[in-house]
């Protein structure tokens, strides 16, 4: 086991897809001397001990934080500000916190009331998932080559800064630290927007059948079905995140609409050029994601940072 991160105990609050993901990868790489996990669900507390997710299986938060050096929330954005405040009494002296939440500015600032400079509040968000949910979907592999994004307070304590870097890379993510505004601003616009786009488009599809009173969806095509793939998953997640991550979401909304009324010009006045200009520069794009061995949600990070700065 050397070279490996060692805590001695890491707590997993929330068994879902991330959570059990985070469970089997700790696991596998020796990371800690035990782990427990936390799941308000009876059903998915028995699930947790079938597969052996964790050392032991908690239905008390008390019981689930009190010895960690490291607590991992994996909860939906909307539990966290309540669960915080429900831990904060029995957490461990000199314990790091930490998530895998997908908008950060929000959270961090009610976290930050809650903890004051108490405890280290480091959150994290690995870009990974697939559209299944629940302690059964989970499997090591989730995080291997994917990316990591770490946000920091600026008084966060650099060494345990450094800890939550490498027990991401350790079970495979690349890590990229940034400010907790910027993460958010390109995470609504590689990830938080496409979403909301395939969720709405399902929703026009079905609308549009009930209207025209035919099979518009049972004779969709291979793209409308690969798409919408991700409109698939956890609805309670993805509502959180659109309301935590509103400002930047409602801001990619609103370039993404501009953008589109360009596009909608081009058709309509038949711009064979400009069609063709953008659809030849959008496949190059795509092109090096592909070759980039990247996620269409996880890709780019540099191309689009630099272009919302």
């Amino acid at each position: 086991m050397k070279n490996n991160i060692k805590f001695e105990n890491i707590a997993i609050i929330g068994l879902g897809l991330i959570g059990s993901s985070l469970a089997l990868a700790l696991k596998k790489h020796k990371i800690a001397k035990s782990t427990t996990g936390y799941a308000k669900s009876a059903k998915t507390r028995q699930v947790a001990k079938k597969l052996k997710l964790v050392s032991k299986v908690e239905s008390s938060l008390e019981k689930t934080v009190k010895s960690a050096d490291l607590v991992i929330i994996c909860t939906p954005l909307s539990t966290y500000k309540t669960l915080i405040g429900s831990i904060r009494p029995y957490l461990k002296v000199g314990a790091i916190i930490s998530d895998v939440g997908s908008a950060k500015s929000k959270v961090m600032a009610d976290a930050e009331k809650i903890l004051g400079n108490d405890f280290d509040f480091i959150p994290a968000h690995p870009i990974a998932g697939t559209e299944q949910s629940g302690p059964e979907a989970g499997f090591s592999e989730l995080f291997i080559n994917r990316w990591c994004i770490v946000t920091p307070y600026a008084h966060s304590k650099k060494k345990n800064i450094i800890l939550i870097k490498k027990l991401w890379q350790k079970i495979g993510s690349s890590v990229e630290v940034m400010t907790p505004e910027h993460h958010d601003r390109v995470l609504a616009i590689t990830s938080h927007l496409p979403h909301l786009i395939a969720y709405n488009i399902v929703n026009t599809a079905a609308d549009l059948e009930t209207v025209t009173k035919s099979d518009v969806i049972k004779y969709s095509a291979s793209g409308f079905r690969d798409f919408t793939r991700i409109a698939s998953s956890d609805p309670t997640m993805w509502r959180d995140i659109f309301i935590n991550n509103k400002e930047a979401v409602l801001e990619m909304i609103g370039r993404f609409s501009e953008d589109l009324s360009v596009l909608q010009k081009a058709v309509r006045w038949g711009d064979a050029a400009a069609l063709f200009k953008l659809f030849s520069g959008t496949r190059k794009i795509r092109k090096k994601i592909i070759a980039a061995g990247q996620d269409i949600d996880t890709a780019d990070f540099g191309r689009v940072k630099k272009k919302l700065k």
